[in-house]
């Protein structure tokens, strides 16, 4: 048989084996972006790390330091922050919309919650430092004051008729100097200890409950792929083979259950675990050693990854927006109150954006004035890099969190290697463009307008 023959062949069969397990290819491009990002920032710090010059991969690979659990941890903890707000984006995106203000509006409620924790419950209101009210409180008031500020953004929106991109750009301007006069430009400090838990590198599950979680997740994973399988069979459609399935779950095990394992094995610094001791009264044992385990802040994305996706799926609401956006005018005739629906979308940002705050304030334990700075183009930037199309009516949750994981792997990767400020922004920008290329290219092929 000939090399054409043979290359003939073994396209079909390649094909087929995608189609069988009905992998998104825009996914499955994602990941492999990931992964050779991944590998190409090991080998660069690892040729970096060796002493003496040598052309053996292998050691280069074995000496990278962008895969030690340290840099996975601080990588996990720093995307969150982006990728709560993405999912919220991809809403927005799909509705046609657009959000400029989500990096201003994260400042305005930091602002708040800052003042909150500072001065306002533990000295105007007489309630001292450390009252465990302090914390809940906070939280709701951030989370209040962001769903009422999108709610007002998707009411000038929907029901005023202005343009999402002139509303947006001028909540970018005005509610971070909203917050820089509420603050008089101070950073505020130091925040509850309590609602620092849910920064990442304060609060973490610790080495054994990470484990439960993983097992949980990986348990529920391979469920949900059975459970959408026995679905599809009762209404007689087709499913794919045992055997696919076997594949995908064996793969979303393997993933859930390794990334755990990493978080797991970064070590809790000596000194700091003394201090932890010490705060108990209890004396360290010699030798003790404990892993920092699943952060809090992730375990917060991953249940809005969960929360999001069911209602983006499973509810009435979830359908509208998709409805809405792949076309606003069919869905209006419809029956479809898209102008309620433009302010419960705003909301929903709004509200995911004071999520945010909490977790970026407590990341940084004090509020600053740049907190948030330029994250409305890298939630955007994470939305249609993980497949969410700008012309509206297409796009998923977890590839918006997929875009933010590999934006900041990107950022994280070039911060490791040296690389100036302006050029990472330089390569971010590039990365955009490429993606958006590519949606276009993937759009053509595909038929879809």
């Amino acid at each position: 048989m000939t090399k054409a023959a043979s290359d003939t062949q073994s396209t079909p069969a390649r094909r087929s084996f995608l189609e069988t397990l009905e992998i998104d290819t825009r996914l499955l491009g994602m990941i492999g972006a990931f992964i050779v990002i991944c590998l190409a920032f090991q080998i660069w710090t690892g040729i970096r790390a060796l002493p003496e010059i040598t052309y053996n991969p292998f050691a280069w690979l074995a000496n990278g330091r962008y895969l030690l659990p340290q840099n996975v941890f601080n990588i996990t903890i720093q995307m969150v922050s982006v990728a709560i707000m993405a999912t919220g984006m991809v809403f927005i995106i799909v509705t046609r919309h657009i959000d400029l203000s989500v990096g201003a509006l994260l400042a305005l409620c930091s602002a708040l919650m800052g003042l909150l924790q500072v001065w306002i419950m533990p000295t105007a209101l007489g309630l001292g430092i450390g009252n465990p009210a302090i914390a809940p409180m906070t939280m709701v008031a951030g989370l209040a004051l962001g769903a009422l500020v999108g709610a007002f953004n998707g009411w000038l929106v929907g029901y005023q008729r202005i343009p999402a991109f002139i509303v947006t750009l001028g909540g970018l301007l005005i509610w971070r100097n909203v917050g820089w006069y509420m603050t008089s430009g101070k950073t505020l400090g130091p925040l509850d200890q309590t609602f620092l838990l849910f920064g990442g590198a304060e609060g973490t599950l610790g080495t054994t409950l990470s484990w439960v979680v993983g097992f949980i997740a990986a348990a529920l994973a391979v469920f949900g792929l059975f459970q959408a399988r026995k679905t599809k069979a009762g209404h007689g459609f087709a499913v794919k083979p045992l055997w696919a399935e076997g594949v995908l779950a064996g793969v979303s095990v393997v993933a859930i259950l390794g990334f755990i394992a990493a978080l797991n094995a970064y070590q809790i610094p000596a000194a700091k675990l003394k201090r932890m001791f010490d705060a108990r009264g209890e004396v360290m044992p010699d030798g003790y050693s404990e892993g920092f385990g699943l952060p809090i802040s992730v375990l917060i994305l991953l249940l809005v990854a969960v929360v999001m996706t069911i209602v983006a799926r499973r509810t009435r609401f979830g359908r509208y927006v998709f409805a809405t956006g792949g076309n606003p005018d069919a869905a209006e005739l419809s029956g479809i109150n898209t102008r309620l629906l433009t302010v419960k979308v705003f909301s929903l940002m709004g509200f995911l954006c004071a999520l945010s705050a909490i977790v970026a304030q407590a990341r940084l334990q004090n509020h600053t004035n740049d907190i948030g700075t330029l994250d409305e183009l890298r939630v955007i930037a994470a939305a249609v890099i993980g497949g969410t199309a700008l012309a509206g009516g297409v796009g998923t949750i977890h590839g918006a969190i997929l875009g933010a994981l590999i934006m900041q792997s990107l950022q994280s990767g070039m911060a490791m290697v040296g690389v100036d400020s302006p050029f990472q922004n330089i390569i971010v920008g590039l990365v955009l463009v490429l993606a958006v290329w590519i949606d276009i290219q993937y759009r053509k092929r595909k038929g879809i307008r």
